[in-house]
């Protein structure tokens, strides 16, 4: 049997990089795939087509999971059309790097909008429907730099930095009612981001990783899976550390 099979899962910022592969992996595992989005319906539907090659039922939803009001009526259309939610991913996210002393308000506001608002939103609006089932698995994607802060990130390391203590904080009060909440924290990730930056600046940062390799999508997939499943079953409240060794 699958590890996730007839479980159904929400993964935010699913259509590239990380969260695709965290959608590859759940639905190789059984799962029913729901994904949001925020502009292209084609893009959409092409993704959908994607990961349904893969034998399994995926559906994007439009909708901005830092908009509260629509974070909860994403839920309520996921409840309605798959009768719940088992696993909730809070993987979007985006970067606005400079100096503080550089750093304008508008972009630390977009940080926090987009990476912490959203994390809020779309674990207050399934905390109904994992409480009336008395079971579900949430996973929130900080990063090594919520952990170990990093220059010109100071907005970006304290939208990751809260996400932590937010997981801690919804362990602790959904822990009675058996709904587990851990956090990943990725380090160097390689996906179509990086692509674009310097080679040379590409090696040195593998050459400073204890494993010598960044990570790929499938490394951090392969965690939230084990995370999601009920291999996990006495995990919560946890940050796991995907990054090579790079916090030790």
């Amino acid at each position: 049997m699958k590890l996730l099979e007839g479980k159904v899962a929400i993964i935010t910022g699913a259509s590239r990089g990380i969260g695709k592969g965290i959608a590859e992996k759940f639905i190789e595992q059984g799962a029913t795939v729901v994904f949001t989005y925020a502009s292209s319906d084609e893009k959409a539907r092409a993704l959908e087509a994607e990961l349904a090659q893969k034998g399994g039922v995926a559906k994007g939803y439009k909708s901005d999971a830092a908009d509260f009001n629509a974070a909860n009526e994403l839920i309520e259309l996921v409840t309605k059309d798959f009768g719940g939610v088992d696993i909730l991913v809070n993987n979007a996210g985006i970067t606005r790097d400079n100096l503080l002393m550089r750093m304008s308000e508008e972009h630390w506001d977009e940080i926090m909008r987009v990476n912490l608002k959203s994390v809020f939103n779309l674990t207050k609006a399934v905390i109904k429907p994992m409480l009336k089932a008395r079971k579900g698995s949430i996973i929130n994607m900080s990063s090594v730099v919520g952990v170990k802060g990093n220059a010109g990130q100071a907005n970006y390391a304290a939208s990751k930095a809260g996400i932590i203590g937010f997981t801690k904080s919804v362990a602790a009060e959904l822990g009675s009612r058996n709904i587990r909440c851990n956090a990943i924290a990725p380090g160097f990730i390689e996906t179509e981001m990086t692509e674009v930056l310097n080679p040379e600046v590409v090696q040195q940062w593998r050459e400073s990783i204890p494993l010598k390799r960044g990570g790929s999508p499938e490394d951090v997939a392969n965690a939230t899976l084990f995370l999601a499943s009920d291999m996990s079953a006495y995990i919560t409240g946890q940050t796991l550390h995907v990054c090579g060794g790079m916090l030790m």
